[in-house]
């Protein structure tokens, strides 16, 4: 995934703004060492910092951590792979909001996380979860396969159910005090393009091989197909489905 640290900060701002309800679920003390994985451009790791916690932000897109160092250039941001990271530091919690749907080795980054935890430490995160954007997935999938491109499935993403992602930490040596999975539609950006704004930065993936010009058709026929579904007066809605996990290492 190729992220553009601007159009993120400035058109999808939604994605760390719903992360502040994760922030307080996390609790964060003063003098806690609290890794952020999946740090992005940094602005849900310096609200911890800003409770007193010493934070390191983690993310795999160097362009992602430029934008956070260049907002917050107090943070301790670090380049680093979510299913392989290895740190010297042992931590008192680790957070992730909207970061580990991106990880389809879910058992090498629990194994990550939990070795990277102190015993007693705490884990707090939010993803996607099963059925996640499903509605904008199926009107991308038949609109490619309608042109040809014979695209049945994908890779980059892993939306799992509470009880498969529950079993994975479960079996790595967690103990699952919280799993939630809840609908939350989600208001795009813009209420006109906000649709076409999500695809081409979170699902630009589906179009590796499509013809310019048929992408351009492709963008314009999802917009129209979902349109009377998910646009509700006058603004775009998501269908998020998140996967809330709150998890400890036993002491």
């Amino acid at each position: 995934m190729q992220w553009n640290a601007d159009s993120y900060t400035q058109k999808h701002a939604f994605v760390f703004e719903y992360g502040a309800g994760l922030v307080d679920l996390l609790a964060p003390k003063p003098g806690e060492l609290i890794l952020d994985l999946g740090c992005g451009s940094g602005e849900l790791a310096q609200e911890i910092a800003n409770y007193g916690a010493q934070v390191v932000g983690l993310d795999a897109s160097a362009d992602m951590l430029a934008k956070a160092r260049q907002q917050f250039p107090n943070l301790d941001c670090r380049l680093g792979d979510a299913a392989s990271f290895e740190l010297p530091e042992r931590f008192d919690a680790i957070f992730s909001n909207a970061a580990l749907h991106w990880v389809p080795d879910a058992e090498g980054a629990i194994r990550q996380m939990h070795r990277h935890l102190k015993p007693g430490g705490r884990l707090v995160a939010e993803m996607g979860g099963q059925g996640n954007v499903g509605q904008i997935v199926a009107a991308v999938l038949r609109q490619l396969q309608q042109r040809g491109y014979a695209l049945t499935e994908f890779g980059w993403w892993y939306f799992p159910s509470v009880g498969e992602y529950a079993m994975l930490l479960e079996k790595q040596g967690f103990r699952v005090r919280l799993a939630l999975h809840f609908d939350r539609p989600t208001a795009l950006s813009d209420p006109e393009t906000g649709l076409i704004d999500w695809i081409e930065q979170f699902g630009d993936q589906f179009f590796a091989g499509v013809h310019a010009a048929d992408k351009a058709e492709i963008l314009a026929a999802v917009d129209a197909e979902l349109r009377p579904v998910l646009w509700r007066n006058g603004q775009w809605l998501a269908d998020y489905k998140r996967l809330r996990i709150v998890a400890e290492k036993p002491a």
